[in-house]
Protein backbone atom coordinates (compact mmCIF):
# COMPACT_ATOMS: atom_id res chain seq x y z
CA UNK A 1 0.00 0.00 0.00
CA UNK A 2 1.43 3.28 -0.89
CA UNK A 3 1.16 6.41 0.82
CA UNK A 4 0.48 10.02 -0.86
CA UNK A 5 0.65 13.42 0.59
CA UNK A 6 -1.96 15.55 -1.30
CA UNK A 7 -0.68 19.63 -0.52
CA UNK A 8 -3.82 21.58 -1.36
CA UNK A 9 -5.94 18.86 -0.64
CA UNK A 10 -8.72 21.57 -0.06
CA UNK A 11 -9.36 22.12 -3.24
CA UNK A 12 -10.41 21.56 -6.82
CA UNK A 13 -7.80 18.71 -8.16
CA UNK A 14 -6.89 18.00 -4.60
CA UNK A 15 -10.14 16.38 -3.85
CA UNK A 16 -10.61 14.35 -6.88
CA UNK A 17 -7.40 13.42 -6.94
CA UNK A 18 -7.67 12.17 -3.09
CA UNK A 19 -10.98 10.35 -4.28
CA UNK A 20 -8.77 8.54 -7.21
CA UNK A 21 -6.12 7.46 -4.83
CA UNK A 22 -8.13 5.94 -2.17
CA UNK A 23 -10.11 4.08 -5.01
CA UNK A 24 -6.60 2.66 -6.20
CA UNK A 25 -5.85 1.36 -2.45
CA UNK A 26 -3.58 4.24 -1.34
CA UNK A 27 -3.10 5.83 2.24
CA UNK A 28 -4.19 9.53 1.47
CA UNK A 29 -2.82 12.48 3.50
CA UNK A 30 -3.65 16.36 3.22
CA UNK A 31 -2.50 19.21 4.40
CA UNK A 32 -3.83 22.66 4.80
CA UNK A 33 -2.39 25.70 6.51
CA UNK A 34 -4.72 25.02 9.44
CA UNK A 35 -6.62 21.45 9.13
CA UNK A 36 -8.27 22.04 12.67
CA UNK A 37 -10.10 25.15 11.24
CA UNK A 38 -10.32 24.20 7.57
CA UNK A 39 -13.96 22.21 6.88
CA UNK A 40 -12.29 20.37 3.99
CA UNK A 41 -16.00 20.80 2.28
CA UNK A 42 -14.86 19.24 -1.34
CA UNK A 43 -13.80 16.09 0.74
CA UNK A 44 -17.11 16.12 2.16
CA UNK A 45 -19.20 16.69 -0.88
CA UNK A 46 -17.03 14.01 -2.45
CA UNK A 47 -18.14 11.40 0.69
CA UNK A 48 -14.25 10.77 1.38
CA UNK A 49 -13.72 13.08 4.08
CA UNK A 50 -13.08 10.19 6.84
CA UNK A 51 -10.87 7.99 4.90
CA UNK A 52 -8.28 11.11 4.34
CA UNK A 53 -5.74 11.99 7.21
CA UNK A 54 -4.93 16.02 7.38
CA UNK A 55 -2.47 17.77 8.82
CA UNK A 56 -1.49 21.17 9.08
CA UNK A 57 1.41 22.41 6.75
CA UNK A 58 2.91 26.01 5.81
CA UNK A 59 4.63 25.15 2.23
CA UNK A 60 6.60 28.42 2.71
CA UNK A 61 8.16 27.40 6.08
CA UNK A 62 10.72 24.90 5.17
CA UNK A 63 11.07 23.57 8.67
CA UNK A 64 6.99 23.06 9.20
CA UNK A 65 7.51 20.84 5.43
CA UNK A 66 10.50 18.88 6.15
CA UNK A 67 8.64 17.80 9.45
CA UNK A 68 5.12 16.26 7.94
CA UNK A 69 7.57 14.96 5.50
CA UNK A 70 9.25 13.47 7.85
CA UNK A 71 6.37 12.27 10.10
CA UNK A 72 4.01 10.57 6.81
CA UNK A 73 7.25 9.23 4.70
CA UNK A 74 4.99 9.59 1.60
CA UNK A 75 5.79 7.58 -1.49
CA UNK A 76 4.35 10.50 -3.54
CA UNK A 77 3.97 13.86 -3.36
CA UNK A 78 1.51 15.87 -5.26
CA UNK A 79 2.10 19.83 -5.32
CA UNK A 80 -1.45 21.20 -5.65
CA UNK A 81 -0.99 24.13 -3.23
CA UNK A 82 -0.86 27.63 -3.45
CA UNK A 83 -2.53 30.31 -4.99
CA UNK A 84 -4.96 29.19 -7.87
CA UNK A 85 -6.20 32.77 -9.77
CA UNK A 86 -4.79 33.96 -12.22
CA UNK A 87 -7.27 37.38 -11.82
CA UNK A 88 -6.23 37.66 -7.76
CA UNK A 89 -2.25 37.43 -8.97
CA UNK A 90 -2.51 41.00 -10.59
CA UNK A 91 -3.92 42.07 -6.92
CA UNK A 92 -1.40 39.81 -4.76
CA UNK A 93 1.52 39.27 -6.91
CA UNK A 94 3.59 38.47 -3.72
CA UNK A 95 1.67 36.05 -2.03
CA UNK A 96 1.10 34.07 -5.20
CA UNK A 97 5.24 34.17 -6.27
CA UNK A 98 5.63 33.12 -2.60
CA UNK A 99 3.05 30.94 -2.23
CA UNK A 100 4.22 28.94 -5.35
CA UNK A 101 8.00 29.25 -6.17
CA UNK A 102 8.91 28.93 -2.43
CA UNK A 103 6.40 26.45 -1.76
CA UNK A 104 7.65 24.06 -4.50
CA UNK A 105 11.35 25.17 -3.56
CA UNK A 106 10.91 23.86 0.06
CA UNK A 107 9.46 20.63 -0.97
CA UNK A 108 11.97 19.69 -3.67
CA UNK A 109 14.86 20.59 -0.99
CA UNK A 110 13.40 18.54 2.04
CA UNK A 111 12.95 15.44 -0.39
CA UNK A 112 16.80 15.87 -1.58
CA UNK A 113 17.44 16.48 2.24
CA UNK A 114 15.92 13.72 3.97
CA UNK A 115 17.02 11.37 0.69
CA UNK A 116 13.95 8.98 0.92
CA UNK A 117 13.21 7.49 -3.32
CA UNK A 118 9.87 10.00 -2.79
CA UNK A 119 7.60 11.28 -6.53
CA UNK A 120 6.95 14.83 -6.40
CA UNK A 121 4.39 15.83 -8.95
CA UNK A 122 3.77 19.76 -9.39
CA UNK A 123 1.19 21.76 -10.72
CA UNK A 124 2.37 23.27 -13.84
CA UNK A 125 -0.12 25.74 -15.46
CA UNK A 126 -0.50 26.54 -19.31
CA UNK A 127 -0.39 30.45 -18.57
CA UNK A 128 3.14 29.49 -18.82
CA UNK A 129 2.82 29.71 -22.45
CA UNK A 130 1.45 33.09 -22.70
CA UNK A 131 -0.21 33.70 -26.00
CA UNK A 132 0.17 30.82 -28.88
CA UNK A 133 -2.25 32.72 -30.94
CA UNK A 134 -3.62 28.94 -33.21
CA UNK A 135 -0.91 27.11 -32.29
CA UNK A 136 -1.56 24.52 -29.78
CA UNK A 137 1.64 24.32 -27.09
CA UNK A 138 3.49 21.35 -26.84
CA UNK A 139 6.28 20.86 -23.86
CA UNK A 140 8.68 22.37 -26.23
CA UNK A 141 6.75 25.66 -26.49
CA UNK A 142 9.00 28.62 -25.14
CA UNK A 143 7.10 30.26 -21.97
CA UNK A 144 6.15 33.61 -22.51
CA UNK A 145 3.73 34.20 -18.91
CA UNK A 146 1.44 37.08 -19.01
CA UNK A 147 0.53 37.34 -15.18
CA UNK A 148 2.26 36.80 -11.83
CA UNK A 149 0.67 33.68 -11.52
CA UNK A 150 2.01 32.63 -14.81
CA UNK A 151 5.35 33.80 -14.00
CA UNK A 152 5.29 32.15 -10.56
CA UNK A 153 4.34 28.82 -12.34
CA UNK A 154 7.07 28.77 -14.62
CA UNK A 155 9.68 29.43 -11.86
CA UNK A 156 8.45 26.60 -10.14
CA UNK A 157 8.63 24.58 -13.42
CA UNK A 158 12.31 25.05 -13.85
CA UNK A 159 13.06 24.86 -10.28
CA UNK A 160 11.64 21.28 -10.45
CA UNK A 161 13.48 20.53 -13.80
CA UNK A 162 16.54 21.92 -12.41
CA UNK A 163 16.25 19.50 -8.92
CA UNK A 164 15.63 16.33 -11.68
CA UNK A 165 18.94 16.96 -13.61
CA UNK A 166 20.83 18.63 -10.50
CA UNK A 167 19.96 15.59 -7.58
CA UNK A 168 18.45 13.23 -9.84
CA UNK A 169 14.81 13.74 -7.93
CA UNK A 170 11.96 12.11 -9.50
CA UNK A 171 9.83 15.32 -10.05
CA UNK A 172 8.05 16.33 -12.66
CA UNK A 173 5.61 18.98 -13.67
CA UNK A 174 2.35 18.59 -15.44
CA UNK A 175 1.69 21.68 -17.66
CA UNK A 176 -2.52 21.68 -17.30
CA UNK A 177 -4.69 23.80 -19.28
CA UNK A 178 -7.91 24.41 -17.79
CA UNK A 179 -10.19 22.38 -16.34
CA UNK A 180 -13.18 22.90 -14.80
CA UNK A 181 -15.67 20.93 -12.12
CA UNK A 182 -18.51 21.32 -9.51
CA UNK A 183 -16.04 21.64 -7.32
CA UNK A 184 -14.74 24.96 -8.72
CA UNK A 185 -15.84 28.11 -6.39
CA UNK A 186 -17.54 31.26 -7.09
CA UNK A 187 -14.31 33.22 -7.89
CA UNK A 188 -13.68 31.01 -11.28
CA UNK A 189 -15.67 32.58 -14.33
CA UNK A 190 -17.16 29.18 -15.33
CA UNK A 191 -18.94 28.46 -11.88
CA UNK A 192 -19.70 32.69 -11.68
CA UNK A 193 -21.14 31.82 -14.94
CA UNK A 194 -23.15 28.45 -14.25
CA UNK A 195 -23.96 29.40 -11.09
CA UNK A 196 -25.64 33.02 -12.01
CA UNK A 197 -27.24 31.24 -14.73
CA UNK A 198 -28.95 28.62 -12.49
CA UNK A 199 -30.11 31.28 -10.23
CA UNK A 200 -31.73 33.22 -13.24
CA UNK A 201 -33.45 30.12 -14.64
CA UNK A 202 -34.92 29.68 -11.31
CA UNK A 203 -36.65 32.87 -11.25
CA UNK A 204 -33.94 35.01 -9.78
CA UNK A 205 -34.06 38.88 -11.80
CA UNK A 206 -30.07 38.74 -12.24
CA UNK A 207 -27.55 40.00 -14.41
CA UNK A 208 -24.00 37.95 -15.26
CA UNK A 209 -21.69 40.67 -15.33
CA UNK A 210 -18.52 39.44 -17.50
CA UNK A 211 -15.25 41.09 -18.57
CA UNK A 212 -13.62 40.14 -22.22
CA UNK A 213 -16.13 36.95 -23.56
CA UNK A 214 -13.96 36.58 -26.49
CA UNK A 215 -11.07 34.60 -24.98
CA UNK A 216 -10.94 31.67 -26.13
CA UNK A 217 -9.71 28.66 -23.73
CA UNK A 218 -9.08 24.68 -24.07
CA UNK A 219 -11.23 23.77 -21.26
CA UNK A 220 -11.19 20.14 -19.87
CA UNK A 221 -12.84 18.11 -17.09
CA UNK A 222 -10.80 17.99 -13.72
CA UNK A 223 -11.40 14.21 -12.60
CA UNK A 224 -9.62 13.46 -16.25
CA UNK A 225 -6.78 15.92 -15.52
CA UNK A 226 -6.32 13.93 -12.36
CA UNK A 227 -5.88 11.00 -13.80
CA UNK A 228 -3.11 12.28 -15.92
CA UNK A 229 -1.14 13.80 -12.85
CA UNK A 230 -1.23 9.90 -10.97
CA UNK A 231 0.29 8.56 -14.32
CA UNK A 232 2.85 10.75 -14.36
CA UNK A 233 4.39 8.86 -11.09
CA UNK A 234 3.79 5.90 -12.45
CA UNK A 235 5.71 6.14 -14.87
CA UNK A 236 9.79 4.41 -14.88
CA UNK A 237 11.59 8.41 -15.56
CA UNK A 238 9.89 11.62 -14.42
CA UNK A 239 9.42 14.21 -17.24
CA UNK A 240 6.82 16.47 -17.75
CA UNK A 241 3.58 16.57 -19.94
CA UNK A 242 1.07 18.87 -21.65
CA UNK A 243 -2.39 17.99 -20.08
CA UNK A 244 -4.88 19.37 -22.08
CA UNK A 245 -8.34 18.47 -24.47
CA UNK A 246 -6.97 20.30 -27.89
CA UNK A 247 -9.96 22.06 -28.75
CA UNK A 248 -10.36 26.17 -27.78
CA UNK A 249 -13.61 27.44 -27.06
CA UNK A 250 -14.53 31.38 -26.36
CA UNK A 251 -15.64 32.21 -23.33
CA UNK A 252 -19.17 33.61 -25.39
CA UNK A 253 -19.79 30.24 -26.28
CA UNK A 254 -19.55 28.60 -22.65
CA UNK A 255 -21.60 31.27 -21.62
CA UNK A 256 -24.28 30.33 -24.60
CA UNK A 257 -24.02 26.70 -23.94
CA UNK A 258 -24.54 26.77 -20.01
CA UNK A 259 -27.73 29.04 -20.98
CA UNK A 260 -29.38 27.45 -23.64
CA UNK A 261 -28.77 24.25 -21.46
CA UNK A 262 -31.39 25.50 -19.19
CA UNK A 263 -33.47 27.24 -22.34
CA UNK A 264 -32.98 30.98 -21.77
CA UNK A 265 -31.15 33.11 -24.39
CA UNK A 266 -27.23 34.35 -22.54
CA UNK A 267 -27.66 37.48 -24.47
CA UNK A 268 -30.87 38.89 -22.75
CA UNK A 269 -29.05 38.48 -19.19
CA UNK A 270 -25.57 39.02 -19.68
CA UNK A 271 -23.66 42.81 -19.25
CA UNK A 272 -20.01 43.32 -20.29
CA UNK A 273 -18.14 44.92 -17.77
CA UNK A 274 -14.81 46.61 -18.54
CA UNK A 275 -13.58 46.97 -14.61
CA UNK A 276 -13.26 42.92 -15.12
CA UNK A 277 -10.57 43.07 -17.56
CA UNK A 278 -7.24 41.85 -16.64
CA UNK A 279 -4.45 44.19 -17.12
CA UNK A 280 -3.23 41.38 -19.45
CA UNK A 281 -4.92 38.50 -20.73
CA UNK A 282 -4.49 35.49 -23.32
CA UNK A 283 -6.55 35.54 -26.43
CA UNK A 284 -6.25 32.13 -27.42
CA UNK A 285 -5.04 28.81 -25.22
CA UNK A 286 -5.10 25.55 -26.67
CA UNK A 287 -2.49 22.75 -25.39
CA UNK A 288 -1.30 19.39 -27.93
CA UNK A 289 -1.55 17.03 -25.57
CA UNK A 290 -0.21 13.81 -28.32
CA UNK A 291 2.96 13.25 -26.09
CA UNK A 292 0.58 12.43 -22.95
CA UNK A 293 -1.31 10.09 -25.36
CA UNK A 294 1.52 8.23 -26.69
CA UNK A 295 3.34 7.88 -22.98
CA UNK A 296 1.00 8.16 -20.36
CA UNK A 297 -1.88 6.60 -22.88
CA UNK A 298 -4.17 9.18 -21.61
CA UNK A 299 -6.42 11.64 -23.60
CA UNK A 300 -9.56 13.82 -22.75
CA UNK A 301 -12.62 12.59 -23.02
CA UNK A 302 -14.89 15.60 -22.45
CA UNK A 303 -15.20 18.64 -24.55
CA UNK A 304 -16.60 21.81 -23.46
CA UNK A 305 -20.52 21.10 -24.12
CA UNK A 306 -20.24 18.05 -21.73
CA UNK A 307 -18.34 19.81 -19.16
CA UNK A 308 -20.97 22.76 -19.31
CA UNK A 309 -23.99 20.38 -18.79
CA UNK A 310 -22.47 18.40 -16.31
CA UNK A 311 -21.52 21.85 -13.78
CA UNK A 312 -25.16 23.04 -14.67
CA UNK A 313 -26.79 19.58 -13.51
CA UNK A 314 -24.46 19.77 -10.26
CA UNK A 315 -25.95 22.54 -9.44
Amino acid sequence: MKTALICGISGQDGAYLAQLLLSKGYTVCGTSRDAQMSTFRNLVRLGIRDRVKTCSMALNDFRSVLQVISKIQPDEIYNLAGQTSVGLSFELPVETMESITLGTLNLLEAIRFIGAPIKLYNAGSSECFGDTGTIAASETTPFRPRSPYAVAKAAAFWQVANYREAYDLFACSGILFNHESPLRPKRFVTQKIVSTACAIASGKFEKLYLGNIEIQRDWGWSPEYVEAMYRMLQQDQPDDFVIATGQTSSLQAFVAEVFAYLGLDWQDHVEIDKSLYRPTDIAVSCGDASKAKQRLGWQARYTMKDIAHMMVDAV
